[in-house]
């Protein structure tokens, strides 16, 4: 038995392109994967610790072994009890919307807390820096109002799956397998219609051998 999360980082939920997609992937996964637990996590819902001035104190006091307050303790307990939830998955599906180019915001908090050394990576001087959520496979739905394909002009505003790829390979992820849609907007209403439902169709497929 093991345990898929299943990240969501749009607040439209009903409404969102890249949650509709995923949904249509975590309902095939869990036809063919009926012994694993499924945990989804809407960022936008969840009580995320402000990663702030507190807890970037509390990071550097508590890792370095000074002495530290109960406030820092507690604000850093939090951190962990996050990461914890993150690195105790199996498998990871992940639905987010490209917002100004990039990603919601609330998924940068997200993984502003995820990238800590000890628990997503380590550095040595032999070996540099390491990933340790290792083995592990992931699957990221992008939805977004324009297009970017490969090799064209627009790609170079593609911010959103660079920035995935680069955060999440650095927390040692290689299987990285991504499903696209787009445009949602660009096109107008039928040509969105359309790509989700092809989306839809590629993501049920995909969920067989996840």
């Amino acid at each position: 038995m093991g345990k898929l999360l299943y990240i969501q980082a749009s607040p439209r939920i009903q409404r969102s392109h890249s949650i509709a997609v995923a949904d249509a992937f975590v309902g095939s996964y869990g036809q063919e994967h009926a012994d694993d637990e499924i945990v989804t996590l809407n960022l936008f819902e969840a009580s995320l610790p402000n990663f702030d001035g507190l807890a970037v104190q509390a990071k550097y006091t508590i890792l370095h072994g000074q002495a530290h307050s109960q406030e820092e303790l507690q604000v850093w307990k939090n951190v962990e009890q996050v990461i914890e939830q993150f690195t105790s998955a199996d498998k990871y599906v992940l639905a987010v919307p490209m917002w100004n180019f990039g990603i919601p915001y609330r998924l940068k908090q997200y993984i502003d807390i995820l990238i800590q050394p000890g628990h997503t990576f380590s550095y040595s001087p032999d070996k540099g820096y390491e990933g340790l959520v290792v083995g592990k496979p992931l699957l990221a739905v992008y939805a977004r109002g324009g297009e970017y394909p490969a090799g064209s002009e627009a790609e170079a505003f593609d911010l959103q799956t660079r920035y995935v790829e680069l955060a999440f390979g650095f927390m040692g992820f290689k299987d990285i397998r991504s499903v696209i849609v787009e445009p949602t907007l660009q096109g107008g209403p039928e040509l969105a219609k359309r790509r989700v439902a092809e989306a839809i169709d590629r993501a049920r497929e995909m969920a067989i051998n996840f």
